[in-house]
């Protein structure tokens, strides 16, 4: 007997054990005293172990492993306890591994692990086994008997044949390793059961753990039982399933019918529905199975599931939100147009950031050809979005946004849902073309439907008649677009944020001319080999003599005319021409259709240059007034509508009580006629007032009007100078015509500061509060006034000749 060897008592007998035994290593298994189980046994070591044991005295020391993944463990890689096994039987197997029998005896405390002849050896020690008694104890073992019962009644993995084998156990340290030994658990759930050395501790801890098994267990047979209820429900249906299509079958209905309801139950389960959509579409789908296929229902029930099947109810495309990359590809595509391209990079930036679009549509609104429906599409490809165009121009029906209902024949969805469909994802670039052209009548008015759609309090839920279904639009970027602001709603614009493109520059339209309309139009026609090309000087020919727009669609439509008498001429003689120059632009295009509008004449009595605004953008006004023999009468001529006739005789009341003293006989022998070029063109608006009041009374003093003052804003019979629209355009007008100064109504600041810099370098701007300030200003030799104007001479004098032009300075 070896000095390390001990003693335990086993069934009332003591059991000499040795001191130092092989180790065999387990995974995912921890052995307890009295326990009998089998074990595979097949790594090198471990057979060297067993076969060491078989040679000795047949005990083997088991350990479980930490991490069953470490193959070759050592101390570290092992528990601290393990037991001491005795072989009963040994199977060696083909493949040399062993299949051996054994049987837990003794709990053990490990001292040290070394590594001997080919094997792992330990220095074990008796466990500290601490007994407990008295009435705690017995009601603990009562409680694990009954809960053991139950255990093995709702376990089916364990026979009958344990719970008999544990309640014949006495012994209640013997039972509780048993019952330990046959609960399912987890290694380190096991592991401290065998290392709980108080019998009393371990048998709370055993009758806690069969507790919550217990509760897992019967969570599991409710599972099963609902599953099984599940399963029978299913065979039934599929019972029924088979016999309905029997009967179809009898009643002449074909299998392709059949087909049709299961692959729309398929597409329906594999699709991305809301919950919403799922439980309409699942209805449909039964409406269908009970319908004659030949019926007119059938059709409508079918092409309603292929929409709602058809729309990206969750597809989302990658958004790439780089605002240098965006603001190059606005550049590369767009040239000039700076703060309109600031304001997009700004609103991209704070939507890279919130992933929202904080509530802002924005309008682009301007005049035709200057690039607003460009820049949507821009936008969308530089943001890596799919990008939607809907036209709005001449949209009356309301069903065109919102979609038609169901009960009518060939109803469809509305523009926006069905755009969405072919757009294939949920959150697109959406333009929304022409919006100031809808219309309204009987049929409702799509003005009103859009409100809904561009309110992102309110598009989250957006509503189709045709769909009957929410769907959800708030990840959609919308942008519209106008050539006015006058015929949209209020309500509807107020939901908007209005960004103004006023339009093109010469300067700047031949640099578009040369960069982008001419090789575009070279490459479209096919003489994009033709060496010649355009002269600059060609592009300032067309602009001026056969072009009159603020945009460049005309610009390029004349370039592309050229384009084509080109083409024809190398399919002719197969030579391509010389370049276009200005002398030779009138040989491809004709004679030029537009004189151009130029203030380069002398200063004149009763003309002044007023500006107005059209939807091609604005446009000066070289208003006339004359005084002719007659009797006192008023003439208006140039097809002046009522507004601008009203302005007219206001004008004309103001400069009166200015010019009181030539009330009397010289207006009794005069007749004043004011005319405003060109007369076929209809004209109206109380924006000229200004303009009209300053050609009275240069007629009345006698004084010429500077001819390269612009001018625009409304006149009071006080001599008030009142705000106008549509400043942007008219002060590019005023640009274009050679103005060098600009007066406009100092309310009007604001719509100033939103002109681009090449606008506010190119004129001096005024801005005046009263009409004495206009004439100091525009009146030739303004502050000299004759004798007979000195009234108002102090007027000016009082109001501060010099503020417009210190105001203007600062601006």
């Amino acid at each position: 007997m070896s000095s390390s060897d001990f003693i335990i008592t086993r069934d009332g007998d003591d059991v000499l054990l040795p001191g130092e035994l092989p180790l065999l290593p387990l995974r995912d298994v921890v052995v307890f005293p009295y326990m009998v189980t089998p074990l595979l046994v097949g790594r090198p070591r471990s057979v060297a172990a067993v076969e060491a044991a078989m040679e000795r005295d047949k005990f083997l020391c088991v350990i479980a492993q930490k991490e069953p993944e470490t193959e070759e463990p050592v101390g570290d890689d092992l528990y601290e306890f393990g037991t001491v096994i005795k072989v009963l039987q040994i199977i060696r197997t083909p493949d040399e591994t062993l299949k051996i029998l054994v049987e837990g005896v003794a709990r053990v405390r490990v001292e040290k692990v070394v590594l001997a002849e080919g094997f792992l050896e330990v220095d074990i020690s008796p466990a500290e086994e601490i007994s407990a008694a008295g009435t705690e104890v017995e009601a603990l073992s009562r409680s694990i008997k009954e809960r053991f019962k139950e255990y093995v009644r709702l376990n089916k993995r364990l026979p009958d044949e344990v719970l008999l084998s544990v309640l014949n156990i006495d012994e209640i340290a013997r039972m509780a390793d048993s019952i330990s030994a046959y609960i399912l658990g987890r290694v380190p759930l096991k592991q401290e059961l065998l290392e709980e050395s108080d019998l009393g501790l371990r048998l709370k801890r055993i009758n806690q753990i069969l507790a919550n098994e217990l509760d897992i267990l019967e969570i599991e047979q409710r599972i099963d039982g609902e599953v099984q209820s599940q399963v029978q429900r299913n065979q039934r249906e599929f019972y029924l399933n088979e016999q309905l299509r029997a009967i179809r079958k009898e009643l002449g209905f074909t299998a392709d019918e059949d087909s049709e309801i299961e692959e729309y139950s398929l597409r329906i389960d594999e699709s991305d529905l809301s919950s919403e959509a799922m439980e309409v579409a699942r209805r449909e789908v039964n409406r269908l199975e009970r319908m004659s296929p030949m019926s007119p229902e059938a059709s409508v029930v079918r092409n309603y599931l292929d929409t709602l099947l058809s729309l990206p109810w969750k597809k989302k495309s990658r958004d790439r939100m780089d605002t240098a990359k965006v603001r190059e590809r606005l550049d590369a595509d767009h040239y000039g147009l700076e703060k309109v391209k600031e304001r997009i990079v700004e609103f991209l930036a704070v939507y890279k950031l919130t992933k929202k679009t904080q509530g802002t549509i924005l309008c682009l609104v301007g005049p035709p050809g200057v690039g607003k429906t460009s820049l949507g599409r821009s936008i969308a490809d530089s943001i890596n979005k799919k990008f939607v165009r809907i036209s709005l121009g001449g949209v009356r029906d309301e069903a065109e946004i919102r979609g038609h209902r169901r009960t009518y024949i060939g109803s469809k969805p509305g523009r926006i849902i069905d755009s969405l469909r072919k757009a294939g994802t949920r959150n697109p670039v959406f333009l929304l073309d022409e919006i100031d052209k809808m219309g309204s009548d009987f049929r409702g008015d799509p003005a009103s439907a859009l409100l809904e759609v561009l309110d992102p309090e309110q598009n989250g839920t957006f509503s189709d008649h045709y769909l009957e279904v929410e769907f959800d639009l708030s990840n959609v970027m919308f942008i519209t677009t106008a050539n006015s602001l006058h015929s949209i709603p209020p309500a509807l614009e107020d939901r908007m944020e209005i960004i103004r493109i006023p339009g093109y520059l010469e300067h700047e339209k031949l640099v578009i001319a040369e960069r982008f309309l001419a090789p575009r139009q070279m490459k479209r026609n096919g003489v994009a080999k033709w060496t010649g090309g355009f002269k600059r000087s060609a592009f300032q020919a067309i602009i001026d003599g056969y072009t009159r727009e603020s945009g460049v669609r005309n610009l390029e439509r004349e370039i592309a005319g050229i384009c084509r008498k080109v083409a024809k001429h190398h399919a002719e003689k197969n030579t391509f021409p010389g370049a276009v120059t200005d002398r030779t632009v009138q040989k491809y295009l004709g004679i030029p259709k537009f004189r151009r509008k130029l203030v380069d004449r002398e200063p004149e009595v009763g003309v002044v240059v007023g500006l107005a605004w059209t939807m091609a953008g604005g446009e000066i006004l070289e208003i006339e007034v004359a005084s002719v023999p007659g009797s006192g009468k008023v003439t208006i001529t140039g097809n002046l509508k009522d507004v601008m006739k009203e302005s007219a005789e206001t004008a004309l009341s103001y400069a009166r009580g200015l010019c009181r003293e030539m009330s009397g006989d010289w207006f009794k022998k005069s007749q004043i006629h004011i005319h405003v070029p060109e007369g076929a063109i209809p004209k109206d608006g109380p924006s000229a007032g200004v303009a009209m009041a300053t050609a009275i009374v240069s007629l009345l003093r006698d004084i010429p009007v500077r001819s390269d003052v612009a001018m625009t804003g409304e006149v009071t019979l006080r001599g008030k100078v009142l705000p106008i629209g549509g400043l942007p355009e008219k002060a590019v007008a005023a640009v274009r015509a050679g103005s060098t100064h600009l007066i406009i109504p100092k309310d009007n600041e604001k719509d100033f500061r939103e002109l681009s810099e090449v606008v506010r370098d190119k004129l001096t701007v005024h801005l005046v509060e009263t009409m004495d300030e206009v004439l100091v200003l525009a009146l030739v030799d303004g502050g000299k006034l004759k004798s007979t104007a000195r009234r108002a001479a102090r007027r000016v004098k009082t109001t501060g000749a010099n503020k417009p032009a210190a105001r203007a300075r600062k601006a």
